[in-house]
């Protein structure tokens, strides 16, 4: 009889808690609490990243000369890298992919030694051949339509673990993707 008991009881304690009345007034809104300090803003990454193609030759003194036009804005404290197109290979759907190397690039020859490297300033970029022999010795292959891959960094972007060795990883990093890069030739 105890369980019968309890078990009406719980019954009709259900019946009642399920059972709703009318609604009742709204509450009262809360005060508004303090607004926190404002956060540091973020960085706001505006790099370029551009392709020139050109040739080293005796009359531009092994130099390939590259003015920033005035739509890319470069500032003193940015970081301006150069990435030589040393080699392509296949991917395995069979399409090209591009081999960068940071310059500056070295490379031992039977002549000697001979360098790629570059300078620049926030006007323009000087990319330029060194070497321990002479440079009219060069087969076509080293001096004749090189590509050259330019990325401009702004300082604040330089800060942290930025693999600057891998352009992919610059190009991610500045949100460039391969089909907006610009292609110049300079001839």
């Amino acid at each position: 009889m105890k369980k019968l008991n309890l078990f009406l009881g719980a019954l009709v304690t259900i019946f009642f808690i399920s059972c709703e009345g009318p609604q009742g007034p709204p509450g009262y809104d809360g005060f508004d609490g303090i607004d926190g300090a404002d956060g540091q803003d973020g960085i706001n990454i505006l790099g370029k990243v551009m392709d020139i193609e050109g040739s080293f030759t005796l009359e531009n003194d092994y130099s390939i000369f590259y003015e920033f036009p005035q739509t890319v804005e470069v500032f003193e404290t940015d970081v301006v890298l150069v990435y030589l197109l040393w080699d392509e290979t296949v991917d395995g759907n069979g399409d090209l992919v591009d081999i960068w190397r940071l310059m500056p690039q070295t490379r031992i020859l039977d002549q000697g030694l001979l360098q790629y490297n570059f300078d620049y300033t926030f006007f323009d970029v000087n990319i330029f051949l060194e070497s321990d022999f002479d440079l009219r010795t060069l087969p076509a292959g080293d001096t004749d339509n090189q590509v050259f891959r330019i990325a401009v960094l702004p300082a604040k972007s330089t800060t942290g673990k930025l693999d600057t060795s891998d352009i992919n990883s610059v190009m991610a990093h500045l949100g460039v993707k391969e089909e907006n890069i610009q292609k110049i030739k300079l001839y």
